[in-house]
């Protein structure tokens, strides 16, 4: 039986400007974010960002800067709140404890409960509320209300702990043998041109429907005897407007879509390829473990001769090191070249992310590795690994090396098995999860530490709740299971003064 596809939940923090939304984003993350953007002379404050407290993981969104008076496209605060009821699961309003309400606030409160999502109360700004009536707040008819500081990180972690027994009632689960596919990409690449002609390349169409969200497009058609759903968020630039903002907010729902699906096809204009946006979106497809095609449209536009591709292939590829495993296609919509070869690759990637491998070969492969390559360790320490097991319900491939000695694997020996897993097993287009556990901690068949809602590589919880983390790097305990995620370093941010960078290598396939 199929896996169950996961979604991480997605928060949406709104309200009117200034009431603290960012200082709230920036207190949970307990770090503040800034992307540069490829406009001149801009900075922009990140809105969304994986978070993670107490073992569960979700999407949070600040909707702050997004109405800019220099842009040319303003959101209003109902659009605002229009789109985040579509994309998000639980919607935190906010509001400032020593400002009365304003007709804004009400706004904000009637459309965000109009959404029929969860929706809290969250009062900001207590610290300078010495005397306020803050009974007044229950007029807005929202429950239930927290009352906090973000900037002084008074009533966060009540509202975090909160939040967790919430998140699992929202987070839908699909077992159904139905194929997603969500097509992204910045504005004008060529988003719904690809996904009408792939309508009309497939076998038969099965249903046509509006997106329950308004800027995510839906369709199912059947190809190869294979339901398969196609995501298009076309909406996510209007027609006409440009503007720095309009990226910002189109984040949000490209999250939306890349959660619900099992498979993203990342467009980018052949003629604008070295951009930072569709770097950043290619990033958000890996971290949130999903298959990933790196599709370069509007090939029937670019000035080419028989070489142009092959020229191409390495510059793309050197661009999107990060993911060496995506394979890479040139397309153009309105010819139809490869268009067809996209359902291919994306059928052939749905069965490299369900393939098992029997835990006999498994162990076979890594005594090979490491008679090829003993494992490098740190501070003078040896690791020794001694046998590895595959995660059987999991929807990333994901496998278990048992050892001793393991939180001092260097991150380099790390990126070494799984190239040579890849080159064995292939796991084309999809991510892959390594994860080093000590031995004597953790029984083979014990807790799975890609599983937060059991006990954490036998690691007892039951003592006080952990601070609030956010999804960055933290000294690991004895006995932790490590992460590998490609570049990260080893645990406690411990690595030799000189370490030995190799380049990445391009096991996807271009086609």
């Amino acid at each position: 039986m199929r896996e169950m596809a996961k979604k991480l939940p997605i928060i949406a923090i709104v309200g009117r400007a200034n009431v603290g939304k960012s200082s709230l984003f920036n207190a949970i993350l307990e770090r503040k974010e800034a992307i540069v953007a490829r406009e001149a002379g801009t900075t922009r404050d990140s809105i969304i960002a994986k978070a993670t407290y107490n073992e569960q993981n979700f999407w949070l969104v600040d909707t702050a800067g997004m109405k800019d008076a220099e842009d040319d496209f303003e959101f209003t605060i109902q659009e605002q709140i229009t789109q985040a009821a579509d994309s998000a699961d639980i919607i935190w309003v906010m509001v400032e404890a020593d400002v009365p309400i304003t007709e804004e606030d009400r706004k904000v409160a009637k459309m965000a409960l109009k959404s029929r999502k969860p929706v809290f109360l969250i009062i900001n700004k207590i610290d300078k509320a010495r005397g306020a009536d803050l009974f007044a707040f229950d007029r807005l008819g929202i429950k239930p209300i927290f009352k906090v500081s973000a900037s002084n990180n008074r009533g966060v972690e009540q509202l975090l702990d909160h939040l967790i027994t919430v998140i699992p009632s929202v987070v839908e689960l699909d077992d159904d043998d139905r194929l997603r596919i969500a097509i992204l990409g910045r504005p004008n690449v060529g988003k719904s041109q690809l996904f009408n002609t792939l309508a009309k390349k497939q076998q038969a169409i099965v249903a046509d429907r509006a997106g329950t969200t308004r800027d995510i497009n839906r369709t199912i058609v059947r190809y190869q005897g294979r339901e398969i759903e196609l995501m298009d968020t076309a909406g996510i630039r209007r027609a006409g407007k440009i503007g720095v903002g309009i990226e910002r907010f189109s984040v949000i729902r490209a999250i939306s879509a890349i959660e619900q699906s099992d498979v993203c096809f990342m467009l980018m204009d052949v003629n604008e390829l070295n951009v930072q946006l569709d770097q950043k979106i290619a990033g958000m497809i890996k971290e949130a473990g999903k298959g990933l095609v790196l599709v370069v449209s509007k090939w029937d536009s670019a000035e080419k001769d028989a070489y142009t591709r092959d020229a191409l292939a390495p510059q793309i590829a050197h661009t999107y090191d990060f993911v060496p495993w995506a394979p890479l296609i040139f397309t153009s919509a309105i010819s139809g070249q490869n268009v067809a070869k996209l359902f291919d690759l994306a059928l052939d990637i749905d069965v490299q992310r369900h393939k098992r491998i029997a835990t006999r070969d498994l162990n076979k492969w890594l005594k090979q590795a490491i008679d090829a390559h003993p494992p490098a360790g740190l501070k003078g320490r040896t690791p020794k690994l001694n046998y590895m097991v595959q995660e059987d319900d999991n929807p990333i491939p994901a496998f278990k090396i048992f050892g001793s000695q393991t939180k001092y694997v260097h991150w380099s020996y790390r990126r070494f098995l799984e190239t040579r897993l890849r080159n064995v097993y292939e796991y084309t287009g999809t991510p892959i999860q390594l994860w080093f556990i000590e031995k004597h901690v953790a029984h083979k068949h014990g807790n799975s530490p890609t599983k937060p809602e059991r006990q954490y590589n036998g690691v007892d919880r039951s003592g006080p709740k952990p601070k609030r983390f956010a999804n960055r790097a933290v000294e690991t305990a004895p006995g932790a299971a490590v992460p590998f995620d490609g570049k990260q370093r080893a645990a406690g941010g411990l690595v030799p003064k000189k370490p030995v960078k190799q380049p990445p290598e391009q096991s996807g396939r271009v086609y």
